[in-house]
């Protein structure tokens, strides 16, 4: 993009966001429950790429699909974990094409007891098409 003022400033929407909530949400539930099976490459299939992901300063950016650590669920299955569960997906800032999400989550055991709590910000995109979260924020 050229017009850095255009970029910054996108026109507003008079569209009522409720129908786009909707659709960016069903993203981050198609997502988790890929995650919940350790289903990498349906997690993937909810992912725009390339997918950036930030914890404190650190940055991490996959450029294509497969990047998840062959461990990934392995590491969480011996530390106990059963699944993850939303708690609450609020919405921070809408467009017609990008919701920000904070997410809490809880990761839980086979018995449901909650192995730990997380509040993340997960921005998701609309484009090429699809819904897909193109950055998350740990």
């Amino acid at each position: 993009m050229t017009d850095f003022s255009a970029f910054v400033a996108p026109p507003p929407s008079d569209a009522p966001h409720a129908a786009v909530v909707e659709a960016a949400s069903a993203c981050l539930d198609r997502f988790t429950a890929a995650f919940n099976a350790a289903d990498t490459r349906g997690m993937d299939a909810e992912l725009h790429f390339p997918h950036t992901m930030l914890s404190g300063a650190q940055r991490l950016d996959w450029p294509l699909p497969g990047q998840h650590p062959v461990d990934f669920f392995d590491t969480l299955k011996a530390g106990g974990w059963a699944r993850t569960q939303y708690e609450k997906k609020e919405p921070v800032l809408v467009s017609h094409d990008k919701v920000h999400f904070v997410v809490h989550y809880t990761r839980r055991d086979a018995a449901g007891a909650v192995l730990s709590t997380h509040a993340n910000l997960w921005i998701v995109v609309q484009a090429e098409g699809r819904w897909g979260i193109a950055l998350r924020s740990y």
